[in-house]
């Protein structure tokens, strides 16, 4: 550890939410650095989606930085939590998860997570290691540390309880499950997102009960998605994940809205405040937004692609997006024009049901949604909106666009 305690604060703070508190974290950073021993640093994620997004790399890209300065990182997959499922910021009581469901969504997470942190420097473990053992009366000693007063603290529990909302038993174990993490892994810093308060500031207290020495909190801003309203999630469709293609993540980054362009930079560029003090400056001077953009679209998918992958996600937008071009690696596929038939218009001859084919092609999860697509003008073949959703005189071979940036070559055989 070359790098001061004071260095290392002053860094670790660029653009938290909270540090509870600020003065523990400076002496164990001290203590650190004088006796040359890491601190443990913690992040858990309940694996209840197969996908990681740009928000969750909020807290992943803190947990590089503490690698760089020589810290112990450990990315906990909360795979017996996830089964319970994380109350924070929901309205009502999430679907629990089945261990299969966890366990397949817990590989995808192994893989994506070393998009950020260096493997050769994080510990993967699994919660179900020190929970699935407890018995029930150790259970009960747990439940034990907390009580209902102080669960009602929380804003989610109490609006529903104030709603009349039911909240189930097993949510307020919760809380406790995630703070007994922390005292078997004996976390020096747990992080999480805002949202997460509640839940790292009981792990603090644990572990105070446990008679171990207290972790230190630190919360991360929640990242709104692309609409610049909404936190990032898969569910309302406003995210950009790290496994997204690297045309996808640019084109997703170039849509975020200009009032957003600065938090973006501050929580997920890897350039320095000046250097990006330095881009903002030139707004000012009246220099095109979508430059700065572009310039945060191009790191972000460089780091989860390659210098090379960006480079062709920006001609591919400069070409087909901005100039309107046709790409030039459209997809090619072969489909039955009878298997694409309208049901409900048997006698309507050599025409193919548009619906069954943006479903057929993945581009619409449903027919259903396909007709929305259809009757919002996102839907073009070659080159022309169609407003149609029966398809008739384009004849065997064209080109169907749906959205911005899906595109298929389609042959029809009779």
């Amino acid at each position: 550890m070359n790098v001061s305690a004071e260095d290392q604060l002053k860094e670790l703070k660029r653009g938290t939410d909270e540090i509870l508190n600020e003065k523990d974290l400076l002496e164990k950073l001290k203590k650190a650095v004088a006796k040359g021993q890491p601190l443990t640093i913690k992040a858990g994620f309940d694996p209840t989606a197969p996908d990681l997004h740009l928000g969750h790399t909020v807290v992943l890209q803190k947990m590089a930085k503490f690698q760089e300065f020589g810290h112990r990182c450990i990315f906990l997959i909360g795979d017996f939590t996830g089964m319970v499922g994380d109350p924070s910021g929901k309205s009502k009581t999430r679907p629990q998860l089945t261990k299969d469901d966890v366990a397949r969504n817990a590989e995808t997470y192994k893989k994506q997570v070393f998009k950020v942190l260096d493997p050769q420097k994080t510990v993967v473990q699994f919660n179900s290691e020190w929970l699935e053992p407890l018995n029930s009366y150790e259970f009960v000693r747990l439940a034990a540390k907390s009580n209902v007063a102080r669960m009602l603290e929380r804003d989610d529990f109490k609006k529903r309880y104030h709603d009349q909302q039911p909240i189930s038993i097993h949510e307020f174990l919760y809380p406790l499950l995630q703070a007994y993490d922390s005292v078997a892994m004996k976390a020096d810093v747990e992080m999480g997102g805002r949202d997460q308060k509640f839940n790292l500031l009981l792990g603090r207290e644990l572990m105070r009960d446990y008679g171990l020495e207290a972790q230190v909190c630190m919360t991360m801003p929640l990242l709104e998605g692309l609409d610049g309203v909404q936190k990032m999630s898969k569910s309302l469709g406003n995210y950009v994940g790290v496994d997204d293609a690297p045309q996808d993540m640019y084109g997703k980054m170039m849509s975020l809205p200009d009032n957003m362009m600065r938090k973006y930079f501050d929580l997920l560029s890897s350039k320095s405040i000046a250097e990006i003090d330095q881009l903002f400056e030139t707004l000012k001077g009246g220099a095109n937004p979508k430059t700065v953009k572009s310039a945060l679209a191009m790191e972000i998918v460089e780091r989860y692609h390659s210098k090379s992958a960006s480079e062709g996600a920006l001609d591919h937008f400069e070409r087909v997006i901005s100039r309107k071009e046709l790409p030039t690696d459209i997809p090619e596929q072969t489909f039955s024009g009878k298997d694409l038939a309208n049901a409900a218009k048997p006698a309507a001859g050599k025409a193919i049901w548009l619906p069954a084919l943006l479903k057929k092609l993945d581009f619409c999860a449903s027919t259903s949604e396909a007709k929305r697509m259809i009757g919002q003008g996102a839907v073009k073949v070659n080159e022309k909106v169609v407003t149609a959703e029966d398809l008739a005189d384009e004849g065997t071979a064209f080109v169907i666009q749906c959205g911005k940036r899906k595109y298929a070559k389609i042959t029809l055989t009779w």
